[in-house]
């Protein structure tokens, strides 16, 4: 009932203003004055018409834009995108046109930053062009990290905005682009995750020799997990053995996306000197000192025009595959004109059907701005991407969010970073608008917080701002919050969805060197954790360590010398201890007695038993048990359970490597007591004296734990994966092999899977994945148990010394 009412509203909001529309285009006083129908108006009722018909036609637009948030909250499915366009005010929808919320990834070390220098360059926003490892000890605008322009890699991804004015149909028109420069090694993944989240569109960036890499394939994966259109940008043209169309087939083959290139290259290598542009026919250069100047001919090389015309050819062919419009062109032997190339493109890019191919060096300043222009002609902008929220009111049912400024406030906190000023929280606008000293809810604490300062985000520098309307992307200080938190204006319960986090797969034991550092080292391990979320951190039980675990060696190495840094703490990093546990592997039996006088009340104690293994079950080793079976009352109940608590104080730390004792078993079936000397603390002792000494009678082993791993990767690493595992004594049980990729489930000792991260992304050109979980406990190889009790013993020497 509620959908039909909602339904109902917006036809009639849409009739109403359909109504508006069709009367505004007569002489205007006809329609104002419909009801005198007299030409002859005086000139104050024609003002106060005016007023009427202004009030008016706000209101409908008030009424439609709330009968549209009806129908995104009843019915999501049945509210096309088109519907929510179409009912958008003139001026708003004038304003979201020109937004492209964009972030560019990449396989690391294809160009990512380079490419965005040059677009801050070209749109203004810098003054002079920095590269990455620059000699002149600047660096790239958007690695601002010292740590980052030391080692030449992104390490966090960095926000900015930029204006990009473009020439459209004889008159320029500006664009407001937010972009996000994201990392490209696998280790900083959350990063790429976090940004893909929030964004409307991407330029995925390619080497021009190398073609779609391992990383590649990963940034693809997470475009697709958040239904993020991307355009393909194949940089690094100038480079020797460049060749962008076996890019442009290994996106089709490998990334199995429908592309197809708009340029073809003039020149290649080092004499690579523009491009020609496939829609329009036309060769386009770079002038000017930094390719500042671009210059368009009608005039193709005759070397290239062939080509020109054979890839035009494939374009349309892969458009009509992807378009029923060009399709229909195609099917009747027409050629489609340029407009209805564009946006066939545009189409079948926000449909996720296909990706458009550019090309071009940004290290030799060439072809950027064309990628440009490609952001503003075939990205969506913010009102053309669905984005849904949960209904917490109605068991957390999908609702759609409409970008309207006259909505109420949803907006997003994707990161957070820690600067000069505090907590600089940065957060999508999906709907309605922020101010400044505007109050907003947190969805998941409950708690109201004012927001004191808005700002734009330009990499490390900022610009403060009074309001952010929908669809844009800024960032706010002192908003205490965690990543992924949801706010709203207070009015609506709606919550968004995550980001997909994955699970770290390396760990190291960390302390600080001096004690007096222990503030500091808290502080910086509580802000990399509220800042990443696949950077964790616990203490782990048995062996009161610190451990820190991430997403690779790299990884944590950067956190690590960020402490040291930014908070001036020296730390120790190794090896976690792993959770050995003990057990005995034969029947033995005791007599103990524990007899000592100190002047007065002595200790007396006489324990008599046996102590034996207890089989392994299905799931393993299986807790340590004791047994009492004394006859005859030689040992009152009260001393038995005495000896209990003994025995379960032995098994919390065994004799041989001070681990935890497992499937032991131990029976008490005589002994004698002493009228005056006999205590409850002398049969505890007695009987943690006789497991003791009986433990090591009884052929002891270490266990160690083994790990249920299971390893996905492309087939063509099997052999190499399956000779890293036997390596490590892996016991392999089971292979599931796809048309491309195999999983593989084996038990893999714990101990020997450290550093396996490193070693499988060097197997597998860091394709492979793995994951780990515990499996059950297993006898430990002789020659690790014995380092072990030898390591035990020698630190137990030392104690005593002391």
């Amino acid at each position: 009932m509620r959908v039909h009412r909602a339904v109902r509203a917006a036809a009639s909001a849409e009739a109403s203003i359909g109504a508006v529309r069709s009367c505004a285009s007569r002489p205007r006083f006809l329609c104002l004055n419909a009801a005198s129908r007299g030409t002859g108006v005086r000139a104050a009722g024609r003002g106060q018409a005016a007023q009427r018909y202004f009030s008016e036609s706000r209101s409908i637009r008030a009424g439609a834009a709330e009968a549209v948030l009806k129908q995104a909250a009843a019915d999501p499915s049945a509210l096309s995108q088109e519907a929510i366009i179409s009912n958008l005010d003139e001026v708003e929808r004038g304003r979201l046109a020109r937004i492209r919320n964009i972030g560019i990834a990449a396989h690391i070390d294809s160009g990512k930053t380079t490419a965005t220098e040059r677009v801050l360059f070209y749109t203004g926003r810098i003054n002079a062009i920095h590269e990455v490892r620059g000699k002149d000890a600047v660096g790239a605008k958007m690695d601002s990290m010292e740590l980052e322009r030391e080692k030449g890699i992104t390490i966090q991804s960095a926000a900015t905005f930029c204006d990009w004015i473009k020439e459209e149909n004889g008159k320029e028109e500006k664009y407001h682009i937010n972009l996000i420069d994201t990392p490209g090694h696998i280790d900083f993944t959350i990063e790429v995750e976090r940004a893909l989240r929030v964004l409307d569109g991407a330029v995925m960036i390619l080497c021009a020799v190398s073609g779609v890499q391992s990383q590649t394939i990963t940034v693809d994966r997470q475009m697709r997990r958040y239904n993020v259109p991307r355009i393909s940008f194949i940089n690094k043209m100038d480079r020797m053995g460049a060749n962008p169309f076996k890019a442009v087939d290994q996106i089709n083959q490998k990334l199995r996306i429908p592309a197809a290139a708009l340029q073809v290259p003039i020149g290649s290598e080092d004499s690579f000197l523009g491009v020609v542009d496939l829609i329009r026919m036309k060769a386009i250069y770079n002038d000017g000192p930094r390719g500042e100047v671009i210059r368009e001919t009608d005039e193709i090389p005759e070397g290239v025009q062939k080509l020109a015309e054979e890839r035009r050819k494939m374009l349309i062919e892969t458009l009509a595959d992807v378009d029923d419009e060009i399709a229909e062109i195609f099917l009747d032997e027409r050629t489609p004109s340029p407009e209805q190339m564009k946006a066939a493109i545009r189409r079948a890019t926000i449909a996720l059907k296909f990706t458009p191919v550019l090309m071009g060096s940004a290290l030799a300043d060439k072809s950027v701005q064309p990628m440009l222009d490609a952001v503003c002609d075939y990205l969506p902008n913010p009102s053309e991407v669905e984005n849904l929220a949960l209904d917490k009111r109605r068991n957390e049912a999908s609702v759609k969010l409409v970008s309207y400024n006259s909505l109420p406030f949803v907006g997003l906190a994707f990161k957070l970073e820690e600067s000069n000023y505090g907590q600089l929280t940065y957060i999508r606008v999906y709907q309605g608008s922020m101010k400044k000293g505007m109050n907003v809810f947190n969805a998941r604490t409950d708690k109201r917080v004012k927001v004191p300062r808005i700002v734009r985000m330009h990499s490390n520098e900022m610009e403060e701002v009074p309001e952010i309307g929908a669809g844009e992307i800024c960032a706010v200080f002192g908003v205490d919050c965690a990543s992924g938190d949801t706010f709203t204006d207070g009015g609506l319960p709606y919550s968004m969805s995550s980001m997909f986090v994955p699970d770290p797969v390396i760990s190291l034991s960390i302390k600080p060197k001096t004690t007096k550092d222990t503030g500091n080292f808290s502080k910086a391990m509580n802000r990399f954790q509220r800042e990443d979320p696949t950077f964790r951190v616990h203490v782990d039980a048995e062996s009161q360590e610190t451990i820190i675990s991430g997403m690779g060696e790299l990884h944590l190495d950067i956190y690590v010398e960020r402490m040291r840094r930014e908070y001036k703490v020296e730390v120790e990093t190794g090896q976690p201890q792993v959770a050995y546990r003990e057990t005995i592997t034969q029947h033995t039996t005791f007599d103990h007695t524990l007899k000592k006088q100190t002047g007065g009340a002595g200790d007396y104690a006489r324990v008599v038993g046996f102590m034996e293994p207890i089989e392994p079950g299905p799931t393993g080793y299986g807790p340590s048990k004791f047994r009492q079976e004394v006859t005859g009352g030689s040992i009152s109940e009260k001393y038995l359970f005495a000896c209990e608590k003994g025995f379960l104080a032995s098994c919390e730390k065994g004799p041989l490597i001070g681990h935890p004792v497992l499937g032991t078993s131990m029976i008490v079936n005589d002994g004698a007591t002493h009228m005056t000397d006999s205590s409850e603390m002398a049969f505890k002792n007695a009987t943690q004296q006789a497991f003791r000494k009986a433990f090591k009678e009884a052929k002891p082993q270490v266990l160690e734990p083994l790990m249920k791993t299971t390893i996905t990767a492309p087939n063509e690493f099997q052999g190499n994966i399956v000779g890293l595992l036997n390596k490590r004594n892996a016991i392999i049980n089971e292979t599931e092999i796809g048309p491309e990729d195999f999983t593989l489930m084996a038990d893999c000792s714990l101990n020997a899977m450290f550093g396996f991260s490193s070693q499988l992304r060097a197997a597998t050109q860091g394709k492979g994945e793995f994951g780990m979980e515990f499996s059950h406990y297993a006898p430990a190889p002789g020659q690790l148990q014995k380092e072990l009790i030898a390591k035990y013993e020698k630190m137990q020497a030392d104690r005593h010394k002391k």
